[in-house]
């Protein structure tokens, strides 16, 4: 129960934090036409955190970090498709969610994938935060720690998205989410430069 606890507590302040992640699938339960539209890019980041979670309680993305080559790479990846993001979530009209303008389920997937997989902080955070965590568990316990993170990122990701669609109701002209919409540019902007930053 401990270790479920810790593991809980955890989780939550690790992903609380406002970050590129929490925007995007917020945005999308805000801007697709229905909750089940939306459902992709919160499926997409809840496997890639718990992806990621179990590469540091079993420590295998310790070996990625060893090669700096590697590294960059992923962060110039990363960089290229935060700005592309920005760019798209700036040019998107909420107030027209029923035509093109929601992004198609593609779209969804490939932009919760950038957002997760790419962002080296939160790689950095889940090995050093939850895999160093994890290490004063075993057996029974640490699959129990596991479970809780994990079990935590998927509720969090669908509450998300379940609070952007309930969000998109409370603002039918669309303009609030359009506001929204241009910050969430803005701070995608922001930390694409932060990133960029990182490299030289």
């Amino acid at each position: 129960m401990e270790a479920f606890l810790h593991g809980i507590i955890l989780a939550f302040g690790l992903i609380l934090p406002l970050g590129v992640q929490n925007v995007f699938v917020f945005s999308q339960g805000a801007t697709q036409p229905s909750l089940l539209r939306a459902l992709p890019a919160g499926v997409t980041a809840a496997i890639c955190d718990t992806l990621l979670i179990l590469l540091a309680v079993f420590g295998l993305s310790l070996i990625v970090l060893q090669f700096e080559w590697l590294r960059i790479t992923l962060m110039t990846i990363g960089i290229i498709f935060l700005l592309y993001m920005g760019y798209s979530i700036w040019r998107s009209n909420p107030a027209n969610t029923e035509n093109s303008e929601a992004l198609p389920i593609k779209k969804q997937i490939l932009f919760a994938l950038s957002v997760s997989l790419l962002n080296p902080h939160a790689i950095l955070d889940t090995i050093g935060v939850i895999g160093t965590s994890a290490l004063k568990y075993s057996g029974t316990e640490q699959i129990m720690f596991t479970v809780a993170c994990v079990f935590i990122s998927w509720l969090w990701f669908f509450g998300l998205t379940l609070t952007g669609a309930s969000f998109k109701k409370l603002d039918g002209s669309g303009k609030l989410m359009r506001l929204f919409n241009k910050c969430s540019a803005v701070f995608i902007w922001a930390t694409a430069c932060y990133l960029a930053s990182g490299l030289f």
